[in-house]
């Protein structure tokens, strides 16, 4: 797959999807949980960025699920997969488990998996993440302002969207809707192939699940 440049969205034009992602993607019952009713679903389609037409990934920061705050600049000099999740959401509970796998493959060798989960119920957001194993940290993003910063860059347009950022905190790739395991391969994996973080066009992932 050749690096392309994702297209900048005008500013209006991407406060109405978030909009509409925030306002479709979930509605609450009488209790104040959440439910799939409406969301946007990805197509599954990837985007990998050359090294050479990659801009730098928005400030992010937040509370985390667990506890205490959680920061992007604290991740500099590893690269992070950054995933969009609610606990409604089919496709993220089909693709919980394999990054729940890479994360505990890819941890050590400088790799960092954040969740940013929205539009969720803080115990069913801890229920998932029990049921599923997860470990890696998840941020608390209930209105999207944080998916938000990525709208001129790498709009997250469906839940989930993982996106993955370089070790020099620009962004390297974006997977619309569900992720597969070759996916995520092929988006890490050149990112640490070497020091100088060579194109993720010499990658072939694709929207094959295992």
């Amino acid at each position: 797959m050749t690096g392309h440049r994702l297209l900048r969205w005008p500013g209006l034009a991407a406060l109405a999807l978030v909009a509409l992602l925030l306002s479709a993607c979930a509605a609450a019952d009488s209790e104040g949980s959440v439910s799939d009713a409406g969301f946007i679903a990805g197509d599954g389609s990837i985007t990998a960025i050359a090294a050479s037409e990659r801009v730098d990934a928005p400030s992010l920061e937040g509370e985390l699920m667990s506890g205490g705050t959680w920061s992007l600049a604290q991740e500099r000099g590893r690269v992070v997969v950054l995933n969009v999740w609610a606990s409604w959401c089919a496709p993220c509970r089909a693709e919980a488990p394999i990054l729940q796998s890479l994360w505990e493959e890819y941890g050590d060798d400088g790799v960092s998996f954040i969740g940013l989960n929205t539009r969720d119920s803080p115990a069913t957001a801890n229920s998932f993440e029990k049921a599923y194993g997860i470990t890696y940290p998840s941020v608390v993003d209930s209105d999207g302002r944080l998916q938000l910063r990525f709208s001129g860059i790498a709009p997250p347009q469906a839940i989930p969207t993982t996106l993955v950022i370089d070790r020099d905190g620009k962004v390297a790739g974006r997977i619309l809707g569900r992720a597969s395991e070759s996916t995520l391969r092929g988006l890490i994996e050149p990112l640490l192939a070497s020091a100088s973080d060579p194109s993720p066009s010499t990658a072939t992932p694709t929207a094959t699940d295992d």
